[in-house]
């Protein structure tokens, strides 16, 4: 609700304060349990949607399966792009409001919005016109139709998946978690009752049978799109018409600040980058497996369909790491190193202890799981290496919660560059190398390439864990040292 009392003066001082705000700059540990769980239902039921979008084309047939695998990455691309103007804007916005500067967080979202639209034209006319050229060399092969077909619908929404991530870090950024969660399980909640819609001709329900479009692997694509433009709709909404969010929007007479971008884009940039090189690394393995490994695209529709479920099984993490940016933003801003150091180790042992319990279900349920993902006739014959795959891989879920959780204390603070170089050293260097070593060099095939990405993660995550521990203790050591 709009708060009557509010004043332009209000907003200069930064004495306004929504419930989010007053959560943002109190206890630690409350404030991470506060964001963070309704953070993590969204995340999770988000990532449900992405396995029962998996889960109805893997029942069209194996080529289907690899076809949304190819696209996945350049899915993953785009939301990078989005994450980083959304986590670049929304450190600064949680910064300001630490340091209690409203009207300073009034244009840090002015601005990432700005550059929302423009980095969206972009990308959405290159990726739409080169689809074709860039899937052919990547080696979609036989598949090219199919993978074109979805590929192109959903870069032609690129504008609701930039702007659904952008608004969601707003809202985030200051405290509003559950408004963001409503928004993330509208989008996700649509996706999951429109998805067999769009792709079957019919779809029988007990006794009762629908009729659909019969669009297959491109329906997919059209019930994604169609999902994020309804969510989009509604944050469109409370951002810009109903104007009752602590920031607000006044568009005239804008002109870029360069400190302002400088501030968005120290935390943006290396953001971006950072998820752009999962994408990356997971194309680099797409590679691996089918030109390196000789595994083919039922190696790829293994690695994809797997690493669905490993991201759902990771799902808590982000939710968590959502919570952390915030937190560990509003206490830098204020100064207050403890709090800060409080809400960061909370947070790591918060998310370790979820994800031992999650991967102990994994690796007792994976005959399950993978038997869910290969009812097809001709997608049967993936399911011994799909369990050998969940059962691998489930062995990392821990020691993500040291790396992520880390790499988010860093994005808060506004070391954007910590965050990127302890994510490159995770994806780009110790992945591919341990994929390498473990799949050709030791002559494991294809299982190797699970034990590389494992043992690839478990080090990089230790790493970052240790740079993040010696970052806050130089910070509580120079305030110490500081006049009083």
């Amino acid at each position: 609700m709009k708060n009557k009392s509010f004043t332009e003066s209000d907003a200069i001082k930064g004495n306004f304060e929504t419930k989010g705000i007053k959560t943002l700059l109190g206890d630690p540990k409350k404030a991470i349990r506060i964001l963070a769980g309704p953070m993590i239902i969204a995340m999770f039921i988000q990532t449900i949607y992405n396995l029962v979008d998996t889960w109805w084309v893997s029942s069209l047939g194996i080529d289907a399966l690899a076809s949304v695998g190819f696209v996945f990455p350049f899915f993953i691309i785009l939301m990078a792009f989005a994450n980083g103007i959304g986590t670049g804007g929304g450190s600064a916005i949680s910064r300001c409001i630490g340091a209690r500067d409203k009207q300073g967080a009034d244009h840090v979202a002015i601005h990432i919005i700005i550059l929302m639209l423009m980095i969206t034209l972009v990308f959405t006319v290159a990726f739409f016109v080169f689809a074709r050229d860039i899937f052919i060399w990547l080696g979609a092969g036989n598949t090219i139709d199919l993978v074109i077909g979805y590929a192109q619908i959903i870069f032609a929404g690129s504008i609701f998946i930039f702007f659904t991530n952008v608004a969601n870090a707003i809202l985030r950024s200051e405290g509003d978690a559950r408004r963001s969660m409503y928004a993330m399980m509208l989008g996700a909640m649509l996706n999951i009752f429109l998805d067999p819609l769009f792709i079957y001709k019919t779809l029988t329900i007990g006794s009762i049978t629908l009729p659909g479009l019969g669009l297959g692997v491109p329906g997919a694509a059209w019930a994604t799109v169609l999902s994020l433009g309804i969510s989009s709709l509604v944050m469109f909404n409370w951002l810009f018409l109903r104007k009752d969010t602590y920031v607000n929007f006044k568009f005239h007479d804008f002109k870029f600040n360069t400190t302002i971008l400088k501030d968005i884009f120290k935390v943006g940039i290396p953001a971006a980058l950072l998820q752009l090189s999962m994408a990356i690394t997971m194309i680099i393995v797409n590679i691996i497996i089918v030109m390196v490994v000789n595994a083919g695209t039922d190696g790829v529709a293994i690695y994809q369909t797997g690493w669905k479920v490993a991201t759902l099984a990771t799902m808590p993490l982000i939710g968590i790491a959502t919570a952390v940016i915030s937190v560990t933003g509003a206490a830098y801003g204020a100064k207050e190193y403890t709090k800060l150091k409080t809400a960061y180790l909370y947070s790591i042992k918060l998310g370790l202890m979820i994800e031992i319990i999650i991967a102990i279900a994994t690796f007792l349920l994976a005959p399950f799981i993978a038997a869910s993902f290969t009812t097809s006739q001709d997608a049967t014959r993936i399911f011994d290496a799909l369990q050998n795959f969940l059962i691998i891989i489930c062995l990392f879920y821990p020691g993500v919660a040291f790396g992520l959780l880390s790499s988010s204390m860093f994005q808060g603070t506004g070391k954007g560059i910590n965050s990127l170089i302890v994510t490159l050293i995770r994806t780009i260097i110790f992945t591919p190398l341990f994929v390498i070593l473990f799949a050709t060099i030791l002559n494991i095939g294809l299982t190797g390439v699970w034990w590389g990405i494992v043992i690839a993660n478990l080090a990089g995550s230790m790493i970052a864990f240790l740079w993040g521990k010696v970052y806050i203790d130089k910070l509580l050591s120079v305030s110490r040292e500081l006049p009083r």
